[in-house]
């Protein structure tokens, strides 16, 4: 099922060159996205064991613990970090070729709307779990994203045993940095103490 909701907040230029969607396709009689229209939709048929999005960071801005309550989460792009880390990349779109899904094209096109995505979506965790359990696919979820290597700055591709001390000491103590880098940084110095 799908649902087409105004923006809260309207729509930036930079979004609609994602999705395509503009203010033209929102009728007069469109329901703006707030939490009561999220909670209903998810309350429709019977409750939900587990939520499952691509990037459930990105979602969870939107889809808040207020309206999931106590319903665990699979990230099917932190659980491909583990499982597949020889992708060429972990975005949906570039799983799900990489993999080679055979898919509708009435229901997974067009990319980059919430139907198609997570019809896409829904395939990607087919194929996970053949490789793991739905308890070790929430585990990772629920932990910092798997990164081998350092992922940007001057030692990107270094495995984290690689780094200078002096260089994780810094990472460590950066405020804005990304919180998953930061936390290999810090486990890289407790390893090392």
């Amino acid at each position: 099922m799908a649902w087409l909701y105004r923006p809260l907040h309207g729509i930036p230029p930079e979004t609609m060159a994602i999705h395509h969607l503009t203010e033209a396709d929102f009728g007069p009689e469109t329901p703006v996205c707030t939490p009561g229209h999220l909670h209903a939709a998810l309350a429709q048929g019977a409750p939900a064991d587990i939520l499952v999005a691509h990037n459930c960071e990105f979602e969870r801005k939107f889809i808040t613990k207020a309206t999931t309550g106590t319903i665990p989460w699979i990230c099917t792009w932190k659980v491909a970090l583990h499982v597949w880390p020889d992708a060429p990349r972990h975005g949906n779109q570039v799983l799900r070729y990489w993999r080679g899904l055979v898919l509708d094209p009435a229901l997974a096109m067009p990319p980059h709307r919430a139907g198609p995505d997570a019809w896409v979506t829904a395939h990607l965790l087919g194929e996970l779990l053949k490789e793991t359990s739905v308890e070790q696919m929430i585990a990772w979820t629920n932990a910092p994203r798997h990164m081998p290597v350092i992922t940007f700055g001057m030692h990107k591709g270094s495995a984290w045993s690689a780094l200078p001390l002096d260089y994780l000491q810094w990472m460590a103590q950066q405020a804005t940095m990304d919180a998953d880098a930061v936390w290999h940084a810090k486990q890289e110095i407790a390893r090392r103490a």
